[in-house]
């Protein structure tokens, strides 16, 4: 999870008052104080930690705790509120007006301009039906305008380039031009980073937008570059006023502090969050949302949104007709784990589950987690996987060892499958749903037993 070392320190500062029966000034202060140094472990900046942290404690202080609510709760509601507001408060969409929208990407070299240029058109293509066009605008690294182009194939989204011209601005302006022409509705024009902030590149990033007046200018961030992202995003600021911001590489191995700190300092809000390589992980910010998951309260919403996207309507449909039927096999099982697999990465999602980020975050999940399941299904005959009521002992080895697995796993597996269509089957009935709801709280804990 991202801002993990965040999640762990509030955490523990909260830990304080959990066991308090009342709010006084003496807990609230200890507690304060225990996450302003959280905020400060993170690389938030002193100035904006310390605001957070008297704010909290402000409002700690004046508040009559109701009576079903411990001080614990009500302080991480109030930690939860101003950590939201502290990241924008509410979620800003990208202005796409225009015929065609103009997005104009800014940031340092190596931030991840380009994949975020792929990862936009990919999500405006995909969820928003659009057509875009990428332009290469880079007119200093030729490697860039290749990794452009191969972004564009692998997303089946046009790229516009010229690498005989060397003015960005007649660039971009061509490509306008080319987009209208062709029926492209979005133009997202990738420019040209430095490795620091120096005159010319803020000249020329300045032409570029007096020159194709975007709808939308996206400053592009990486997030394990520290309080150094807080001076880069000042600096970009000041020049091309920039509408958003866009933090990368939150996946990492980075304490993401700063990134809280952008938007205080340039009152700029957040608006999307890249947290992988692959062209699909890139998230819309949310702050309210991602203020849950930093106190390790999940975020079901994204997790909902996310199963939503994979939902395909007719599949469903004939599913249910199926477990109806009592037909729920093997192909059927193949396809479900197919949906989770497109919703992204495995542990990513176990971190939007309340409660169940914090008991992961030791655990390494592995992507490949179904590996071992896919390659003994994929090793039945289509009888077996359609009837598995027909693996004896000597059909059993075999798919073990056809899928390089024990027969034990494969016995694990089988048993996993019975319990899937039990459970499948009774909530496809609305009495068993029912009887289940009322026998729920007799039900022994402990998961897959």
């Amino acid at each position: 999870m991202m801002l993990e070392n965040l999640s762990d320190k509030l955490d523990r500062a909260l830990k304080v008052l959990k066991g308090q029966g009342q709010i006084s000034e003496v807990n609230v202060a200890e507690t304060s104080k225990e996450i302003r140094r959280a905020l400060l472990d993170a690389d938030v900046n002193y100035k904006i930690a310390k605001q957070f942290a008297d704010r909290v404690k402000d409002k700690a202080i004046g508040q009559d705790v109701l009576t079903s609510v411990s001080p614990g709760q009500l302080f991480t509601k109030i930690t939860h509120d101003e950590l939201s507001k502290l990241m924008g408060g509410e979620q800003e969409e990208i202005n796409l007006s225009g015929n065609p929208a103009v997005i104009l990407i800014a940031g340092l070299q190596g931030s991840g301009k380009t994949t975020f240029s792929g990862k936009l058109a990919n999500l405006l293509k995909k969820k928003q039906n659009k057509n875009p066009l990428l332009v290469a605008g880079d007119v200093y690294r030729p490697a860039a305008i290749d990794q452009l182009h191969v972004v564009g194939d692998q997303i089946g989204v046009e790229v516009y380039s010229d690498k005989e011209n060397k003015d960005p601005v007649s660039i971009a302006k061509t490509a306008i031009q080319e987009a209208k022409s062709k029926g492209h509705d979005v133009v997202i024009v990738d420019t040209a980073g430095r490795l620091a902030v120096d005159e010319k590149m803020m000249e020329e990033i300045s032409a570029v937008k007096a020159g194709i007046n975007p709808s939308e200018t996206l400053f592009v961030v990486d997030s394990m570059t520290g309080q150094d992202a807080v001076n880069t995003a000042k600096a970009f600021n000041q020049q091309i006023d920039y509408d958003g911001v866009v933090l990368t590489k939150l996946d990492g191995d980075t304490r993401g502090g700063a990134a809280l700190s952008i938007r205080t300092v340039v009152d700029k809000p957040i608006k999307f969050i890249g947290t992988g390589e692959k062209m699909e992980a890139l998230d819309v910010f949310y702050p309210k949302r991602m203020a849950d998951r930093i106190l390790g309260m999940g975020d079901v919403v994204s997790l909902v949104e996310r199963a939503q996207e994979q939902y395909d309507e007719e599949k469903a449909r004939r599913l249910q007709k199926r477990i109806a039927k009592d037909q729920f096999d093997f192909n059927d099982f193949l396809d479900q784990i197919n949906q989770i697999k497109k919703m992204g990465n495995v542990k990513d999602l176990m971190g939007m589950i309340p409660g169940v980020g914090k008991a992961m975050k030791d655990v390494d999940i592995d992507d490949d987690a179904f590996k071992g399941i896919e390659a003994m299904i994929h090793s039945m005959t289509p009888e077996e996987r359609e009837n598995p009521k027909v693996l004896n002992g000597s059909r059993r080895k075999r798919i073990a060892k056809g899928s390089g697995t024990s027969v034990q796993e494969l016995n694990k597996l089988l048993k996993q499958f019975e319990q899937t269509s039990k459970m499948m089957k009774m909530m496809g009935n609305k009495k068993n749903m029912a009887k289940m709801m009322q026998n729920m709280p007799k039900m022994p804990g402990g998961l897959g037993k």
